[in-house]
């Protein structure tokens, strides 16, 4: 990783000397609890794109899985920019079809979507190679039916209240719940197995503070400048994501206000993340950072970050050093790379 946070600008032969225009198709919608995200991510991307390099097709998937063109076609396209947030999109389901038919596409590939779309596998990675991250245990559907006991007393040996609950495999804050006791924590399950049949439970972070790093490249990756969220609610839940709005929406702060020191080091550890991780192409690594110790934890990986007009992975490129429509042009240059 270089001092600076801007990638170098490069020669990319497929998007610099071709005559015709590259044929870009945008996969959109899905099946997964994060489908009306896709549509904004998507929207946003297509107005984007700067239709002079393009001829860019909208392919949607309906909640029920239900393709606007036969699969077949996707062999038509220079290259498949997903937008598919959560399962069936995210985790690496679409990218080994993709990979099967050979068609190159934004974004990471199986391996790295899998292990960045699950919460579980994706601390276990980083806790393995010594990167910080809190305290959590794993809960699945069977053991909470058959015996709650034993997650309640877990929870309450090994990391204590307040606890947040997550689906361990969902994005944008679907199905999170903060559990601030026993009863919230029942709660907090039989939302959390709505989306999954496995759980991530893990220790809240004290006078909590939310940082985010984009990073882009494939091999040599770089890393933005370091941004922070104000939740407008108790925590960064889906409501105050995407639905608070005003006076009452969210506060973004980028550059992010602390230490040169500090921001570095978070850039450096969203890099190695990204790299542990395989995610190609691009990734926004979330941290949580305690307020008054200055500790910092890797929170979670996004290997298809949210591209809305509020999305914090194009936001912090912009505040980088690279506006929206440049940044598209990377990502496609980078999904064309051998």
């Amino acid at each position: 990783m270089s001092d600076s946070p801007l990638p170098k600008a490069q020669n990319h032969s497929g998007l610099a000397t071709r005559g015709a225009k590259l044929k870009v198709a945008v996969l959109y919608g899905g099946q997964s609890g994060e489908h009306d995200v896709s549509l904004m991510s998507a929207a946003s991307v297509m107005q984007a794109l700067d239709g002079r390099k393009y001829e860019v097709t909208p392919v949607f998937i309906s909640r029920a899985g239900e393709w606007t063109i036969p699969l077949e076609d996707l062999r038509k396209f220079d290259v498949v920019f997903p937008l598919l947030h959560g399962p069936m999109g995210e985790d690496g389901s679409v990218q080994g079809l993709l990979t099967l038919i050979g068609v190159p596409f934004v974004g990471a590939g199986v391996v790295g979507s899998a292990v960045g779309m699950d919460k579980v596998i994706f601390k276990d990675v980083m806790r393995a190679h010594g990167l910080p991250v809190v305290n959590y245990i794993v809960a699945r559907r069977h053991q909470w039916l058959s015996a709650p006991e034993h997650v309640e007393r877990a929870v309450q040996t090994q990391l204590g209240f307040p606890c947040f609950v997550k689906p361990a495999n969902m994005g944008s804050s679907v199905g999170i719940t903060k559990a601030k006791n026993v009863q919230q924590l029942h709660a907090g399950m039989a939302e959390a197995l709505k989306w999954d049949r496995k759980v991530l439970i893990e220790q809240a972070v004290p006078h909590a503070r939310e940082l985010e790093v984009s990073v882009l490249g494939n091999d040599d990756l770089q890393a933005s400048v370091v941004g922070e969220i104000t939740p407008s609610r108790e925590f960064y839940d889906y409501a105050a994501k995407y639905l608070d709005k005003g006076e009452a929406a969210s506060g973004l702060h980028i550059p992010a206000p602390i230490p040169d020191a500090l921001a570095q080091r978070i850039r450096e550890m969203a890099v190695k993340a990204a790299l542990l991780t395989d995610a190609r192409g691009m990734a926004r690594v979330d941290f949580l950072m305690n307020g008054e110790s200055r500790e910092v934890f890797i929170n979670e990986i996004n290997t298809i970050p949210g591209f809305t007009d509020i999305s914090m992975y194009p936001k912090l490129w912009a505040a980088t050093g690279i506006p929206y429509s440049e940044l598209l042009d990377r990502l496609i240059a980078l999904a064309m790379e051998p």
